[in-house]
């Protein structure tokens, strides 16, 4: 009894460690940064859009890409329609997207589309390409945001990930939160103290030199964190641009974001076991914070697993040594968390200039959102790979749309 008690002791001194690193780095969001000035020189762009058998959304993705407050003749547009049944290619075709072909390719993951489309382009005068989902609806001014920070000298930028569908459900809610929070407290707190931010996954830009240099490949399931993580190891920053905003369509039931999430973990614990040895390598010799960085962020399922294991041990070591359990404070201390967390919720939905009702449903489900991730993170640990599977999207809504129910970042 007495070691797992100094065995529990010790993973508890760990994880407070943990959250001390993150509240401390959260902090920082605080702190002034004018890093970004507007740039006169315009910089060529390619706009890049993966896309299986999304005919429905694509179009108003297009749409808002093709009324960019930047000159037109300095970006282009393509679509990368692969596994295809439907019509997005045709769809594309009459918004005056470019096509870049996947016949003859086998593609098993996002990673790969980009992949082969970074090696159809490098002929091209581009100096950058930005990636998109075809769910996604951009802000006008996206683009100019963007070139500001590549010439500001970043030769990786990850764009404000907003929503467009925070009030369908309780599951839509707890993701824009989600997101909401990692802007906020994740990308911008790092930006602000000028340590590397994090790719998650769409609206973000990458130089063409950038991919000279390094080349682009992906062995996991989550390319984005695969890439954030190789950026960290190469000492290359990744800029967060706060005013190229994207928004993005949120799974609504469960089941959907159940397996969007397991992906997440399992790509997560995948980057853990191929690059955990070189992150701490380079944190030692090298002292590297973007590293270490990394490294917790790649750590987190197995965090959260332990400190659930923990609490659960904590509990029968009690009821072992008292035969009892207190179990109104422990009920008690359940419920101030929760309202808590409802708190927190509402004042990051306010720093971000948001209407409070818009988000009512995720601030009630967003503790149970984050409790779901363990059974979720289980799983991963178990499965350790995983099919990609497309999840359907269908809300249409056009930017005017956002604008009128005022989802849209001031």
């Amino acid at each position: 009894m007495i070691i797992i008690k100094e065995v529990l002791k010790i993973i508890d001194i760990m994880s407070a460690m943990c959250m001390i690193f993150y509240i401390i780095t959260g902090v920082c969001v605080l702190k002034a940064n004018n890093k970004i000035k507007t740039s006169k020189i315009k910089k060529k762009i390619a706009c890049i859009i993966p896309a299986r058998n999304e005919e429905k959304v694509i179009g108003n993705l297009l749409e808002s890409l093709n009324n960019q407050n930047y000159p037109k003749e300095l970006y282009d547009i393509f679509v990368l329609p692969n596994n295809c049944i439907d019509n997005t290619e045709k769809v594309a075709q009459e918004q005056f997207a470019k096509i870049i072909n996947y016949d003859n390719i086998q593609v098993k993951s996002k990673g790969d589309v980009l992949r082969h489309a970074f090696d159809y382009l490098k002929e091209y005068d581009y100096d950058a390409y930005i990636i998109f989902d075809s769910d996604n609806i951009v802000h006008p001014d996206f683009i100019e945001k963007m070139n500001n920070v590549l010439c500001a000298g970043y030769r990786l930028a990850q764009g404000y990930r907003d929503s467009k569908n925070p009030s369908d459900s309780w599951v839509s809610g707890s993701y824009s939160l989600h997101y909401m929070v990692q802007n906020y407290f994740l990308n911008k707190a790092r930006m602000n103290i000028d340590w590397s931010s994090f790719i998650n996954g769409t609206g973000f830009m990458i130089s063409k030199d950038l991919i000279e240099e390094k080349g682009y490949s992906s062995n996991t399931m989550t390319e984005d964190i695969e890439l954030s993580v190789k950026c960290a190891i190469a000492n290359e920053k990744i800029a967060f641009a706060e005013d190229a905003i994207t928004y993005d369509e949120q799974p609504i039931t469960l089941a959907q974001s159940w397996k969007q999430r397991e992906r997440w973990s399992i790509g997560t614990l995948q980057c853990l076991k191929i690059y955990s040895k070189e992150l701490v390598i380079d944190i030692l010799k090298n002292r590297n914070f973007a590293s270490l960085d990394s490294l917790l962020f790649l750590l987190a399922p197995i965090i959260q697993l332990t400190g659930t294991v923990t609490f659960i041990l904590h509990m029968v070591v009690k009821l072992l040594e008292t035969s009892q359990i207190d179990f109104i404070t422990k009920t008690l201390f359940g419920i101030m968390w929760y309202i808590a967390s409802i708190f927190m919720a509402i004042l990051v939905i306010k720093i971000n200039k948001k209407p409070v009702k818009n988000y009512i449903k995720g601030i009630i489900s967003l503790p149970i959102f984050y409790f779901t991730w363990i059974p979720i993170n289980i799983s991963a640990l178990i499965k350790k790979d995983a099919k990609w599977e497309r999840i359907e999207h269908t809300r249409i809504i056009k930017l005017d749309n956002i604008i009128k129910l005022n989802y849209i970042k001031e």
